[in-house]
């Protein structure tokens, strides 16, 4: 079985539409957001995956949601039907933190090959888990996204050295970073450094769930991108449809 966020009460987070973000960024996706994360950032746009009822981990929200309107669990067999039957030649896992479900998410791409043997699949991690062993196989692209200090996660929790090394070394992973000031930079550096990141492989997003906000931390975050030899990503869903779930 799989846990996954929903859209509205009783309907699984299962739909085709842009990748707004990263490497892949305008490519038309089918996206699977599972539920559950073991990391809680301040400024995260999906806390209603994790920040149930009784969880007073920080969030700017300040909001908490009833798990049983915000979880749905599914048959593996279930969830790669529905995938299948959306046209995008690209599969997003995403959450929470779907590495947590891998043994279930390796069973579910197993099937979905099957039925659509040239899908490719993109991993969105926090970069915190290894990837199952029979899912890693599976496979075409991990993002992964690790949490600087401004996200509220203590760094031995959040910026685990074996795993960002594994994932540096793996030529299928791209990391992104989420800068919400100049000064999230240093971290940046010091992170690419210590694990031999390939700044061709390292995106920088600004922070933000509205266009405007992002739109004036990419005025100066494009101009570090260009000095450090970085990618820049933006939130182009955000854009499109704005913070809202199922886009």
């Amino acid at each position: 079985m799989l846990t996954l966020a929903t859209t509205t009460p009783g309907e699984p987070e299962i739909f085709a539409s842009l990748q707004g973000e990263g490497a892949s960024v305008g490519k038309p996706s089918t996206f699977v957001r599972l539920s559950r994360c073991n990391l809680a950032c301040h400024w995260c746009d999906t806390a209603y995956t994790w920040r149930f009822t009784g969880d007073n981990r920080p969030h700017t929200d300040g909001l908490d949601f009833e798990r049983g309107a915000n979880q749905v669990t599914l048959e593996e067999a279930e969830v790669a039907d529905r995938v299948a039957a959306l046209t995008p030649e690209r599969l997003v896992l995403t959450g929470g933190e779907p590495l947590l479900q891998g043994g279930a998410l390796a069973r579910m791409v197993a099937a979905l090959k099957s039925l659509r043997p040239s899908m490719h699949v993109e991993i969105e991690t926090n970069g915190t888990v290894a990837p199952h062993p029979r899912l890693d196989p599976l496979v075409h692209q991990f993002n992964v996204s690790p949490k600087l200090a401004h996200s509220g996660n203590p760094a031995e929790l959040a910026l685990l050295p074996e795993r960002l090394a594994a994932y540096a070394r793996d030529p299928r992973a791209y990391f992104k970073f989420v800068i919400a000031e100049r000064s999230d930079l240093e971290e940046v550096l010091g992170l690419v450094q210590a694990h031999d990141m390939v700044p061709a492989r390292v995106f920088l997003m600004p922070e933000g769930r509205d266009s405007a906000t992002l739109r004036e931390r990419s005025r100066w975050l494009g101009d570090l991108c260009a000095a450090h030899g970085f990618n820049f990503t933006d939130r182009l869903h955000i854009h499109l449809w704005g913070d809202t779930r199922g886009t």
